[in-house]
């Protein structure tokens, strides 16, 4: 099983290609490391949820492309291909990452302003007279 494995992922307007193959654990995102691109401990862990979840924490070398949206959306992208590369490597581990909502797509985006209105949902001040 010495293959690259490949899956996408997507969150907000983020896309992240991923490549994992076996290996020691090296992390390669747009050719940073995983701490150096997010500098946020909360994404890191979250991002490396599908392996804690199958205990496969630092089997895999992970090579990911990850373009567009924000850090949060970018995260999020990277966690959903993760979880989509295990399950194609092993099919075992889709009920355990199903049951943790890894592999569910994020719908949430941000809603498009409305005409009449500063924003999607606010509404210029009401003047009765």
């Amino acid at each position: 099983m010495a293959e690259t494995i490949n899956a996408i992922g997507r969150r907000k307007e983020a896309t992240c290609r991923v490549y994992v193959k076996p290996g020691s654990g090296k992390w390669d995102v747009n050719g940073r490391t995983l701490g150096d691109y997010f500098p946020r401990p909360s994404l890191v862990t979250a991002i490396q949820q599908p392996f804690t979840a199958t205990d496969m924490l630092g089997r895999f070398d992970i090579k990911a492309n990850v373009e567009g949206g924000g850090m949060t959306g970018q995260a999020g992208a990277l966690r959903l291909a993760v979880a989509r590369a295990l399950v194609k490597m092993d099919e075992g581990h889709r009920g355990k990452l199903r049951e943790l909502g890894l592999l569910t797509r994020d719908a949430r985006a941000v809603e498009r302003k409305k005409p009449g209105q500063p924003k999607a949902r606010k509404k210029f001040q009401f003047s009765k007279r």
